[in-house]
């Protein structure tokens, strides 16, 4: 496997274990909620500066982004499309 798909499966492996919304990593790192996506799915390239943030929002270190997933290993599952909070509803008179 080559290292960006390293990274995108590894990224999004670890958020979603830990629950992390890719806003929340997004705000975390100072990034756009988009190039999280990107990201994950290899369409974006990261600087080193940003995979250390990364890897350190995610409270890990940066080797583990580029850790082989384990042999039948299948791609992570994304969170659930509830990602934002609602908003209350306005009272209507």
């Amino acid at each position: 496997m080559k290292a960006r798909a390293l990274v995108a499966w590894n990224v999004r492996r670890i958020r979603v274990d830990r629950g992390i919304s890719q806003e929340q990593l997004a705000r975390d790192t100072g990034i756009e909620r988009s190039y999280v996506g990107g990201l994950e799915r290899q369409s974006k390239n990261a600087t080193i500066e940003l995979l250390e943030r990364i890897a350190e929002s995610l409270g890990v270190d940066i080797f583990e982004l580029f850790v082989e997933p384990p042999k039948g290993a299948t791609t992570p599952w994304t969170l659930s499309k509830a990602r934002k909070l609602a908003r209350p509803r306005r009272k209507t008179k």
